[in-house]
């Protein structure tokens, strides 16, 4: 006791008003996270600034020079890496566009600085996980987290919420399950796309129920080629919400909002909602010759762009995505271009939702109503295919269809009230964006943040020294991209 009151004695001025300030930043930390239990950690911080009984910097009275050296850099990696993880895990994150689905609003190689703060962070679902890490460690390919324990969905007060039309960054949401040697892959669109191969099937002129059943078939049937193929598709792997990819679109449905597709065009209630300014579709462009690369630079046609050939045979025909000035600027060119037309758009059982004949297709969709928390909705077997994967794999209850009743969790139900907030999110890129018409709602467990600023933007079809950094790109606001 008297050792320790000289301890206390030792400690000067400074050092009580070091402590003070550092409690009292880690109580307000705590608050906001609205978790006590961390309060543990509080004697740690008496400690190092009052008590000292833990050797925190033993290495700095070594009379080896190396080990001071060394410890010195590991002391400030082991720092550096430690406020990393909390400004990532709370605050921002990096994030790079892989491809382009929001072009050209953002592009392909767009470096982003995600803030979590203005939807609210949420508290990890996988705690146990390697620090700065996706699903995978880099190099070694094992995957980074430890199943369990797993927290339940929770998410800290931020600045505000998502708004129409704003770009998010969320967890992919079908991303819960993949095939580990196609991992860029959807697993469910496989399962459907080879289920259809396999046994195809005239679904036209079923009741609802028989629809469900004739395409749980199918499904049923190109997961078990997958798991009889693991040469081929690698085993199954299992992620959770917080370890899948992150993926970044732009919000165009809202919970609560009905959304209909009319001619590629999303209406929101019943009224055109605004149209991106860089929005592109696809077409189908018939060539004389190449398309010279200065042009290419001038409107914007990225090699990716250019590179899809609809037919074998003939290169010159080209299904490509325009922005609507590099539509006008290449139907102008007569010297050389034959002909512009429309893309086919497409429908059938890739899309949202698997069970359910709709006639739908990407540019004409819907209506679909985005379910909102706290909201009741009627249930049948016409509606449930819509709110299926919803319900039972975002909210977790079970759910089946017998004798023609809808039952969740062993019991008959003719609605459901949903848990969580829900959004459709859609790509800039519109005929080449797969988004919510392929894999339906995103819910709001699935958020991660919104894209504040292009700090870096590095073009894949050039060289360094030829344009490689878009310096007209950086320190662009991703507000001000409409």
């Amino acid at each position: 006791m008297e050792k320790q009151q000289n301890q206390h004695k030792k400690a000067t001025p400074k050092n009580w008003i070091k402590f003070t300030f550092w409690t009292i930043l880690y109580l307000l930390f705590l608050a906001w996270l609205g978790s006590w239990w961390a309060v543990i950690f509080i004697p740690f911080i008496f400690d190092a600034y009052i008590t000292k009984k833990i050797p925190w910097g033993w290495w700095r009275n070594s009379k080896n020079k190396t080990t001071r050296q060394v410890m010195s850099w590991v002391d400030a990696i082991v720092f550096a890496l430690v406020a990393v993880y909390f400004v990532n895990l709370y605050f921002f994150q990096n994030y790079v566009i892989p491809s382009s689905s929001l072009e050209k609003s953002l592009l392909t190689g767009d470096y982003l600085f995600v803030s979590k703060m203005s939807y609210g962070p949420r508290t990890p679902n996988t705690p146990l996980h390697m620090p700065l890490t996706s699903h995978t460690i880099p190099l070694l390919g094992t995957k980074s987290f430890i199943s369990w324990p797993q927290w339940d969905y929770r998410r800290i007060k931020g600045f505000g919420h998502i708004k129409q039309n704003d770009i998010v960054v969320f967890n992919y949401p079908a991303g819960d399950t993949v095939a580990a040697k196609i991992q860029d892959q959807d697993y469910y669109a496989m399962c459907y796309e080879i289920g259809q191969q396999l046994y195809p099937s005239n679904l036209s002129g079923l009741s609802p129920q028989a629809q469900m059943q004739a395409f749980q078939t199918i499904y049923n049937v190109g997961r078990d080629y997958i798991l009889s193929n693991p040469d081929k598709f690698g085993k199954l792997l299992a992620r959770p919400v917080d370890m899948r990819e992150n993926y970044v679109k732009r919000c165009v449905g809202l919970p609560g909002q009905w959304l209909r597709i009319k001619n590629g065009l999303v209406y929101i209630n019943g009224k055109l909602n605004k149209q991106p300014d860089n929005v592109q579709y696809s077409y189908i462009v018939t060539l004389k010759y190449d398309i010279p690369e200065d042009f290419c630079k001038e409107y914007g046609i990225s090699m990716e762009d250019r590179s899809e050939t609809v037919s074998e045979n003939n290169f010159n025909v080209r299904r490509m995505p325009l922005t609507k000035r590099a539509y006008d600027a290449l139907k102008k060119r007569t010297d050389m271009v034959v002909s512009i037309t429309p893309s086919p758009s497409t429908d059938g059982i890739m899309l949202y939702p698997h069970y359910k004949i709709t006639g739908w297709n990407c540019n004409n969709y819907g209506p679909i109503w985005i379910p909102k928390k706290g909201k009741t909705m009627k249930l049948n077997l016409a509606s449930l295919p819509l709110y299926l994967r919803p319900i039972q794999i975002y909210e977790h209850n079970k759910v089946e269809v017998r004798d023609g009743k809808i039952f969740i969790n062993d019991k008959v139900a003719n609605s459901y009230t949903f848990k969580m907030d829900y959004y459709w999110m859609m790509g800039d890129n519109r005929d080449n964006s797969a988004d919510s018409r392929f894999w339906g709602f995103v819910p709001e467990d699935h958020i991660v943040g919104k894209p504040i600023m292009i700090w870096l933007s590095l073009n894949k079809d050039y060289g360094w020294f030829d344009g490689k950094i878009r310096w007209n790109r950086l320190f662009r606001f991703v507000d001000n991209i409409k």
